[in-house]
């Protein structure tokens, strides 16, 4: 009797000893869709949100440029532009009117750093695609999306879709 309360003990006592030394090494972990402590960047948008209405699978893709500009006195870098779903891909046109990309979801296969330089003063056209067919017959219904550009010094401009989605 003595020995089995002994180990019961060193049991009970080990097991809290591992659950205080667990909750030293735990992160809090951010919310679904939250940011961490990204500065706001320095370009800007003209229109940060667009809501195509109701759109229909059967017409296909539909596409919206955002123009973001680079206000400030320096040129920005930007070597980071990701889409938060696999149904969204987005492109930077050039000056030139060539498009560089398409740059999408990252973990769902090679995003290609977008490394761009927006000089000062200067204008870009970023060209946003949502395939309304991407997730088959259960992607109806309305839909958020979010596009992301990350510059150089950590600085964040998101820009956003929204539709709702029918057959």
């Amino acid at each position: 009797m003595t020995k089995s309360i002994i180990v019961t003990i060193l049991i009970t006592t080990g097991l809290i000893g591992l659950m205080w030394w667990g909750r030293g090494l735990q992160r809090p972990v951010a919310s679904a869709g939250a940011q961490s402590s990204s500065a706001k960047s320095d370009l800007t948008a003209s229109e940060k949100i667009y809501d195509f209405g109701t759109i229909s699978m059967k017409n296909g893709v539909v596409t919206k440029d955002f123009k973001i500009t680079n206000s400030t006195n320096k040129d920005i870098f930007v070597p980071s532009l990701v889409t938060s779903c696999m149904c969204t891909k987005a492109f930077i046109v050039e000056t030139d009117g060539t498009t560089k990309g398409p740059f999408g979801m990252p973990g769902m296969g090679y995003v290609p750093p977008s490394n761009e330089t927006i000089k000062a003063g200067e204008a870009r056209i970023i060209r946003v695609e949502y395939d309304p067919n991407a997730h088959g017959p259960a992607g109806v219904g309305s839909i958020d999306r979010f596009i992301t550009l990350t510059d150089d010094s950590g600085g964040v401009l998101q820009l956003e879709i929204k539709a709702v989605v029918t057959p």
